[in-house]
């Protein structure tokens, strides 16, 4: 069974600067709602350290393999619960340039295994969390470009 879910928003700055943001994983628990814990190295094979704190829920610490961090461009990873194929992760957070120096953020998950068909309401609320991380980036991300 397979399920996605998918957000994006627009924001007042350069892939670039949107990038240095995302990729300053110590800093998340600075500004990030949703992942408010985050350790380890942006890069292709690395493994990273995850918490995540949903909205309604427990927290939930997740070790997910770096699969794609192309700068200013996309940040993918991948993670499991448990083993390969019971419940698969696979998070992104594509970036792609629009007008006036704009970041178009797409941000989402695609969810795959066995477990997915019985996660609905838990899946349900993951879009309002993409959303909050994804609103509290963009300040993030525009305040430090006002301030510079």
């Amino acid at each position: 069974m397979r399920r996605t879910i998918s957000t994006e928003i627009t924001i007042d700055a350069t892939p670039g600067e949107v990038w240095a943001v995302l990729t300053d994983l110590p800093r998340y628990c600075t500004w990030n709602p949703f992942i408010r814990e985050a350790a380890g190295e942006a890069l292709p094979g690395e493994r990273l350290t995850l918490t995540m704190y949903p909205a309604s829920g427990k927290p939930t610490t997740f070790r997910p393999t770096v699969l794609v961090a192309s700068p200013g461009s996309e940040l993918r990873w991948l993670g499991h619960f448990l083993f390969r194929g019971l419940f698969d992760g696979e998070h992104y957070l594509r970036l792609s340039e629009g007008p006036g120096r704009t970041t178009r953020l797409e941000h989402g998950e695609r969810f795959r295994g066995v477990l997915v068909p019985f996660l609905g309401r838990t899946l349900d609320g993951t879009a309002r969390n993409f959303t909050a991380m994804n609103d509290a980036l963009r300040a993030r991300v525009e305040s430090a470009r006002a301030t510079s």
